[in-house]
């Protein structure tokens, strides 16, 4: 049985029976003003962050959500748009998808703003989306991706690729590891499948998406995530992973590279007027969001009137502040 099967009896259990520790299936959904989360929804919380990012969305924009679980991240995209079929949700495992329908039908009931056609759930596969070209503005997957094999994960984000439309944008929020993982755990199907061994590191994951299409990548959150024991897993030294928040957009690459977005700055404090590589100005003390490439450029320019600060993994658009 391969591992994708491994995944479809696991998640098929998870849907009958609850998985308490799976993922962070104890974490806490964040406050909406008239927002009520059917208990039922809350245990099946199955991510390991979020790909709801609140000031972003907009109620005209159509959303797909890959990996329904139990509904609960496509009920909050349902509460910005609020208009029949404005959510996809498409899951591979039936017995999710019957689970997630009964959760809608219990979240209608408490509150009075939903109305389960807002979500409308399709059967299908990450890696053959039934879902048209260019025809949806957002799409989302939460704790799904690292469960691919590389030459799946590869096929699924040019999937998402296909269906976004020019300047879509691509919600992802997935575990990564520290370090390589060893090939004993990465051949587990099971572990696999419970979000633990498929992990790729930071940069192999960026390099990905990348290679996929997307142009811009803004990390919104980088933090720990579980710990492989040495005990446990059989391992010479612990290995740390990591929950990953990103979004990407669907934006040519550019010819020097792909924007990444992780949190640099600039901050100016000279006199002339200052300019990057690309010709645009960099204003004056002001802390001035970069991406990598031109963090990197003015590190290797030294200059003493600019200070460029590290990579925080956490990029929300906006810039810095002066009171």
């Amino acid at each position: 049985m391969g591992y994708l099967d491994t995944t479809h009896g696991f998640y098929k259990e998870a849907s009958l029976t609850p998985q308490v520790g799976l993922c962070c299936v104890t974490s806490q959904a964040r406050f909406l003003p008239g927002f009520t989360i059917p208990v039922a929804m809350q245990e099946m919380n199955y991510g390991c962050g979020t790909t709801v990012h609140f000031g972003e969305l907009s109620p005209e924009e159509t959303i797909l959500y890959v990996g329904v679980g139990g509904g609960l991240e496509a009920l909050q995209f349902a509460y910005f748009t609020r208009r029949p079929q404005s959510v996809i949700a498409v899951d591979k495992v039936p017995e999710m998808l019957d689970k997630a329908r009964e959760n809608f039908i219990l979240a209608a009931k408490n509150n009075d703003w939903f109305r389960p056609d807002f979500v409308q759930l399709m059967q299908g596969d990450a890696l053959s989306l039934p879902v048209e070209d260019e025809s949806v503005n957002v799409a989302a997957q939460n704790c799904l991706f690292n469960i691919f094999e590389q030459d799946d994960l590869t096929k699924a984000l040019a999937e998402m690729h296909r269906v976004l439309k020019p300047g879509g944008r691509l919600y992802i929020s997935d575990p990564i590891t520290t370090k390589p993982i060893p090939e004993h755990l990465r051949k587990d199907e099971r572990l696999r499948a419970m979000c633990l061994s498929g992990a790729l590191t930071y940069q192999e994951y960026l390099n990905k998406i990348i290679d996929a299409g997307f142009g811009t990548i803004e990390i919104r959150m980088r933090r720990p995530f579980r710990v492989l024991d040495k005990q446990r897993y059989s391992l010479e030294e612990n290995i740390l992973l990591e929950s990953l928040d990103l979004v990407a957009y669907n934006k040519p690459v550019a010819e020097g590279g792909a924007r990444i977005f992780a949190g640099e700055t600039i901050i100016y404090f000279g006199k002339e007027r200052l300019m990057d590589e690309d010709g645009r100005i960099i204003p004056r003390d002001i802390p001035h969001p970069v991406y990598q490439k031109t963090a990197d450029y003015f590190r290797e320019l030294n200059r003493c009137d600019v200070v460029v600060t590290d990579p925080t993994y956490h990029y929300n658009g906006s810039g810095g502040g002066c009171c």
